[in-house]
């Protein structure tokens, strides 16, 4: 008989998602939180620990402080997470920082350069 593949660690992925979302932006209101965004969770295969993706808006001191920031709420965030997911074991959190949001805004911002220097070029000939 084969294993069937059911969805429950997508769906729990998107709710701690959506959970950690919730709780960065209404229930942890701190200055020197920068505005974080989370990119998506990864779960272990037994769903005891998740490897939580987040980009940070701002530059490299805004991202510095987020992460300890996060790694010293992940505590008060687990507990959280624990009241409102209906679960056996809350998943211990990892945070880890992606690039990649900042990184496509820093091309973005080279692309409209470079577009705005060849336009002035085609207007001079």
């Amino acid at each position: 008989m084969r294993k069937r593949r059911t969805s429950r660690p997508i769906r729990l992925a998107q709710n701690l998602k959506r959970e950690i979302s919730y709780i960065l932006q209404e229930k942890i209101k701190d200055p020197r939180m920068g505005f974080v965004s989370i990119v998506g969770v990864i779960l272990s295969p037994d769903l005891r620990v998740a490897k939580v993706h987040y980009s940070v808006f701002g530059g490299e001191k805004k991202r510095k402080s987020t992460q300890i920031f996060l790694e010293r709420s992940k505590p008060y965030i687990e507990h959280i997470l624990a009241e409102r997911l209906f679960v056996r074991y809350t998943p211990e959190l990892i945070f880890v920082y992606d690039p990649l949001i900042e990184e496509s805004v820093r091309i973005n911002e080279i692309i409209d350069e470079f577009g705005k220097g060849s336009g002035a070029d085609k207007e001079q000939d």
